[in-house]
């Protein structure tokens, strides 16, 4: 099976072809094409992603990324394909500049050997989910291919399925997992407790009740005056950072009797120091480094003292970590004390990525989940975004 994988969740548009073989337990995932184009550098003049500049963003590069991972797949071939002017038109009624790019790439484009095409429709920012909805529905229909919507945190959950190097691609054997496992999703948008009794059945059992913790991390980034994304730039400053008695943060909910969590009220705590310092006249480079490890040291412990107290609770076999924050060494190496086996996602797939959203398609299709094709009669609309799609609905 050939998978086509398209993400638009949020400021990386992402697409990638893997072809699976082998069978449910243990499916072997070769990366034929892999390209992500990332709007950091647009969006960090707005210290965040600028959901409408996302958008256009999107709109603009994912017709020319589908052209490179057909050529690097080796899948790409000039001719012309037919396809219902009438439903192209109705399909991508809202995106003119999308429509006359890729009307006139797929008209000059044969239909590749690809036999699946899947999709994140959440959770993320609608407005940018909808680039890549609309992408595949054009492809559905111009290619006669069915597809398939994916939840983009089930994504970051199975992001650890595969270990992919420039020399080989390897994959992990499921019949080596053992289960229950406790996924921990800890991104900028999402910082949720996931108890995985198999793949395909998830129960989350607490999330953030305000900020994220990756959303925590930009939000301090700023107040240490540093610039977006924050969270690579703390955990660098954290590094020189020391133990230091004037340097005291809370660690919110860490003894709630639940698997909630909140990181708003330890940016303010880091707000009203930096404040308290800068008065005292202690706010230099030292200082700083000092701030963000505790803060890093406080996000970690939080983490991991409910982590603990599920993998009790719930006889948790296996941990995942996932999202972007998952990149950070020193969350890392505090879950990986914990004692059981530790399942984390190689740096480039911890962040958003579209192979991530292929995995998980594969298993949404191998398991018989409703998928649609855009071309029949009545043309679908039930792929739609969902920018708060949970991840156990």
């Amino acid at each position: 099976m050939k998978i086509l994988a398209i993400e638009t969740s949020c400021d990386e548009t992402a697409l990638s072809i893997l072809e699976i073989e082998g069978d449910k337990q243990s499916p072997v995932f070769r990366i034929l094409a892999d390209e992500t184009h990332s709007q950091i550098a647009l969006h960090a003049e707005f210290g965040g992603v600028f959901p409408t500049l996302a958008k256009r963003e999107h709109a603009k590069n994912i017709p020319v990324i589908l052209e490179k991972v057909l050529k690097d797949a080796k899948l790409f071939e000039s001719g012309e394909t037919e396809f219902d002017t009438e439903k192209m038109n109705s399909i991508l009624e809202r995106e003119p500049e999308l429509l006359a790019t890729i009307s006139s790439f797929l008209r000059n484009t044969k239909k590749p050997e690809i036999d699946h095409i899947v999709v994140t429709s959440g959770p993320g920012l609608e407005p940018t989910l909808w680039i890549g909805i609309m992408f595949a529905r054009a492809l559905s229909l111009a290619w006669n291919i069915r597809v398939t919507p994916v939840n983009h945190m089930e994504g970051h959950l199975l992001s650890v399925l595969i270990d992919s190097t420039q020399e080989e691609d390897k994959t992990i054997n499921l019949t080596e997992i053992q289960f229950p496992v406790l996924g921990v999703l800890i991104s900028g948008g999402h910082t949720e407790f996931v108890v995985i009794e198999k793949i395909g059945s998830y129960k989350k059992i607490g999330q953030t009740v305000d900020d994220a913790v990756g959303e925590a991390f930009d939000k301090v980034a700023r107040i240490l005056d540093l610039p977006y994304p924050g969270g690579p730039k703390i955990s660098k400053l954290a590094l020189e950072g020391k133990k230091n008695e004037l340097v005291k943060l809370p660690r919110p909910m860490i003894a709630t009797p639940d698997y909630n969590l909140s990181f708003s009220g330890l940016k303010t705590a880091v707000l009203y120091l930096s404040k308290k310092l800068q008065e005292q006249n202690l706010w230099n480079e030292e200082t700083k480094q000092d701030i963000a490890r505790e803060f890093e040291h406080a996000c970690a412990e939080v983490l991991t003292s409910k982590a603990k107290k599920a993998i009790k609770e719930f006889d948790i076999q296996s941990l995942v970590i996932g999202g972007g924050v998952a990149a950070n060494t020193h969350i890392r190496n505090e879950f990986s004390k914990l004692g059981i086996p530790l399942l984390l996602p190689k740096h480039k797939l911890a962040t958003d990525n579209s192979i991530m959203i292929a995995i998980a398609g594969y298993f949404e299709i191998s398991q018989g989940k409703e998928s649609y094709l855009y071309g029949t009669e009545k043309t679908p609309d039930e792929i739609k975004a969902n920018g708060n799609w949970s991840v156990d609905a």
